[in-house]
């Protein structure tokens, strides 16, 4: 769909139908045209610009993607900018400034009002993968003392400026949070109700220094539209609103499984392959020593395996099913850390499941392998050896597939990252050596 409309576009602008596109552009979704525009040329882009108005810019702006964004406003003159800028909310102009040049980003600040650029200030301030990087001020906050025909006032004075207007922040005298209200119930209450009557005084707030991945984690936890940033004193300083804890998962989630196959987040489809390279090779690396590890254990047994040749054909197959069964806990184990769900104080029962479940899948997976190379081979030493290993490897595939993330997160080090490596060589190393220790146990069977 996006191609066909491209092509549209571009015949259009070929044959100058201005009409065409001023219609189209009222129609397009403002995702869908940051998409089209960046496969333009610069001067098809600025054919663009003279159709539409500074709303539609900012729209559209808002919903590109970081390098898009930089990329559509280096071709408008900071003046234009500043009235793009007018149709943002405070919290999305910081994101943006945050990645802009800092001369420009200096130049834009001196522009503008100077209530806006205090504000901007402030939240450029805190880290953009912090609540008070994402957080806007943008909100309705009104005294609890207030009645609700005062509070309705104050509604239909603030409202137009700010981000959300269903819930409405209470604060006492000295502008700390106490509470929420819902603009429903602010309409269906009487006249001259006090506003600190029908408050809901439960509310859960965040500190603007927490991390992004926790913010998300306990708006998900608890259900919330919005979640406010109080400072340490308790005053509301912000409210994150749920379509940047939409884009915090995104990014988290893309983050997580970047790193779980070595590859940095910020590499894409279109990335050079010179960028590529540089951000994949390293963990190829580290991968290449663990397999020289899992290689080594084999050259150990190579008398075992010269007397019975077939052994080399279960190897990958008990190694294999060990890191299998690894990878589904580590999965699990990995989720639960993100969502808060476990840590290594709480972990004894984890552990103990994942050991159970990896005894029984192993049975179960090595009673039907160990079958295979009986009636294979004719040799019933040989299927008790692959049995015997096939359980022990995926018990220790389970276990190390729980432990390894909760033992990184002990160390600060972040679970997503280094887990997969380190438990394919685990998996590898202890599935080659198990199963040679056996068939050398058992070797005058075998023969």
């Amino acid at each position: 769909m996006a191609n066909k409309q491209l092509n549209n576009l571009l015949d259009n602008l070929k044959t100058k139908n201005f009409d065409k596109i001023k219609t189209w552009l009222d129609t397009v979704h403002p995702v869908d045209l940051a998409e089209i525009l960046t496969e333009l040329k610069d001067e098809e882009i600025l054919a663009i610009y003279e159709l539409m108005d500074y709303e539609q810019l900012a729209e559209m702006i808002e919903e590109a993607d970081e390098k898009a964004q930089i990329r559509l406003l280096k071709l408008l003159d900071l003046d234009e900018i500043i009235q793009v800028f007018s149709y943002m909310s405070a919290d999305n102009i910081t994101d943006i400034m945050g990645n802009l040049p800092f001369n420009e980003t200096k130049q834009l600040l001196k522009m503008m009002k100077e209530e806006n650029a205090g504000t901007i200030r402030h939240l450029l301030g805190y880290y953009s993968d912090t609540a008070g990087g994402l957080m806007t001020t943008e909100f309705i906050a009104l005294k609890e003392n207030l009645t609700t025909t005062e509070a309705l006032l104050k509604i239909k004075q603030i409202g137009p400026k700010t981000e959300i207007i269903e819930t409405i922040f209470v604060v006492d005298e000295s502008k700390r949070l106490v509470g929420t209200v819902d603009l429903r119930d602010i309409l269906v209450a009487p006249d001259d109700q006090p506003l600190k009557e029908i408050t809901d005084y439960n509310v859960i707030s965040v500190l603007p220094g927490t991390d992004q991945e926790k913010v998300a984690m306990i708006v998900s936890k608890y259900d919330l539209t919005v979640i406010p940033v109080v400072n340490r004193r308790g005053v509301l300083i912000g409210i994150i609103t749920v379509d940047d804890i939409i884009d915090v998962i995104e990014a988290e989630n893309t983050e997580d499984m970047f790193k779980m196959v070595g590859i940095n987040d910020e590499e894409q489809v279109i990335s050079p392959v010179r960028i590529s390279i540089r951000k994949r090779l390293p963990w190829l690396y580290v991968n290449l020593i663990t397999a020289f590890t899992a290689s080594f254990t084999i050259g150990l047994f190579e008398d075992v395996i010269a007397q019975v040749v077939i052994l080399a054909t279960f190897l990958p197959i008990v190694a294999g099913l060990g890191g299998n069964s690894g990878q589904q806990s580590l999965a699990v184990m990995i989720r639960g850390l993100a969502l808060g769900e476990i840590d290594f104080k709480n972990s004894k029962e984890t552990l103990f499941k994942e050991i159970l479940i990896g005894l029984i899948n192993g049975t179960a997976i090595g009673i039907v392998t160990g079958l295979i190379a009986y009636f294979w081979r004719g040799n019933f030493f040989i299927g008790l050896v692959i049995f015997l290993a096939m359980v022990i490897n995926m018990v220790i595939g389970a276990l190390m597939g729980s432990l390894i993330p909760l033992g990184l997160k002990a160390v600060g080090i972040d679970p997503a990252l280094a887990s997969s490596i380190f438990l394919t060589a685990t998996t590898d190393t202890f599935g080659f050596l198990i199963f040679l220790l056996l068939s050398s146990l058992f070797l005058k069977f075998m023969i």
